[in-house]
């Protein structure tokens, strides 16, 4: 079954306001301040949008992503993919697969990478396999959206700060809402003739 907009904000907002694993900020805060965090590097609405709801995997769990410490890898980076495929560009949906493999990636090739990222964040690292290898970070950083989901993980890492102000949920939801709109305009047209 796809998600809509309204799923999403239903998810957002109600499973939202559980917390963050063992972080000091909820869901929610922790979406909307990634969100952000792009939206003011200047990042594309596909790649805020991604921000948003890298996520948001977490949430479509039974627990809705509030059991903190886990002893095992919930995959949230692939569970919300078939729900919001119909919806959203592959230039949301691959950054959002690849946020994961992106820590891994910098865990394997940044000093000091690893050591900075929050005990949460560590734990959930070795449940997910741990820093890449040299030769599977090369094959990361080969594929396409690698970069995009680099940034986008540079902005999750940074968005677990406890009262950080941030634009209001529904300014994000427009941005959603913008990108929903040129995808199923897209899917739409008819493919172009080769010439």
């Amino acid at each position: 079954m796809a998600l809509t907009l309204i799923d999403i904000s239903y998810l957002l907002v109600t499973r939202g306001t559980a917390q963050y694993g063992g972080e000091a900020v909820s869901q929610l805060e922790h979406a909307l301040q990634c969100a952000h965090l792009a939206e003011l590097a200047g990042e594309t609405p596909e790649v805020v949008t991604a921000a948003l709801l890298h996520d948001i995997g977490h949430l479509l769990a039974p627990d809705g992503g509030a059991a903190g410490r886990v002893s095992r890898d919930g995959l949230h980076q692939y569970v919300a993919l078939p729900f919001l495929r119909a919806l959203l560009p592959t230039a949301v949906l691959e950054p959002v697969r690849l946020h994961v493999d992106a820590k891994r990636y910098l865990c394997a090739g940044e000093r000091g990478y690893q050591d900075a990222l929050s005990p949460a964040s560590q734990h959930s690292l070795e449940l997910q396999g741990g820093a890449y290898s040299a030769e599977e970070a090369a094959q990361f950083v080969a594929q396409p959206f690698a970069h995009e989901s680099i940034r986008l993980r540079r902005y999750d890492d940074a968005a677990k700060v406890a009262g950080r102000s941030t634009p209001p949920f529904v300014h994000f939801m427009r941005t959603l809402a913008t990108v929903t709109a040129r995808h199923a305009l897209a899917r739409q047209m008819p493919a172009a003739s080769p010439a």
